[in-house]
Formats: structure tokens, sequence, C-alpha cells
């Protein structure tokens, strides 16, 4: 089985953009519809995948969050400036969890939460 998210933006171009710039995303695929509407195929690596669709309400517009992405990253520190820095929100500042992560959150310009995290020695 491959699980792959779709995430819902009003703006799915400029989250394609962000994703690319922020995370190191390629787009394999964009196709537009009536209405403005879109859909983005994004990759990073060998097997990450993130679906995006648009204009559809985002949590930005509904005022809550509707879904969360976990992500390893290879420097956290860096991926969260780099995040910040391209119009992200801070969650969590990065930090070393018990469980042997360091880790730390943000949320994209349309809301969806982002943790990005990375193996550290225990």
């Amino acid at each position: 089985m491959t699980v792959t998210p779709m995430l819902s933006y009003e703006d799915a171009g400029a989250a394609a953009d962000w994703l690319v710039r922020v995370f190191g995303f390629r787009e394999t695929e964009r196709t537009t519809g009536g209405a403005g509407g879109m859909h983005a195929e994004m990759q990073v690596g060998d097997a990450g995948r993130v679906f995006l669709g648009g204009p559809m309400p985002s949590p930005k517009s509904v005022g809550s969050r509707t879904a969360d992405v976990y992500a390893y990253v290879d420097d956290v520190d860096a991926t969260f400036n780099r995040a910040l820095e391209s119009g992200a929100t801070s969650v969590e500042e990065p930090n070393d969890q018990p469980y042997g992560e360091r880790r730390c959150g943000v949320a994209d310009p349309e809301g969806h939460y982002w943790w990005l995290a990375a193996t550290i020695a225990s």
C-alpha cells in the first residue's frame, strides 16, 4: 500500500511553489479544470508524494486544522528557518524529543501543519 496525502488549498499553484522552495519537492503533474480548479502532484525523494487541490477551503479559510503532515528531513533547523523565511508560521521551535528525534512544527501560508523531524543519536 502507498498512502499519499491530498491537501486542499485556496491557491494550489502558490502552495506547489512553496513546497518546491521550502522542501525541495518536484512538481510531477499539474492539471487545470473549469472555474480555475487545479490539481498538482508533488514528489520529494524516491517515495514522498503530496497531492494538492484547489481552489478549495483550506485551514486558513475554515479557521481550523484539517490535516497535519509529518516529514523527515535532513536538517530540521535549516528547513524550519527556510519555511519561516518563505511565509510559514512557527508552531513549535526545533527541539530534541525523548524518543530520539529532533522535531519542530510550522504552519504553511494556508494553515496546514508540517511537523519536521530527523532521527538523532539516543
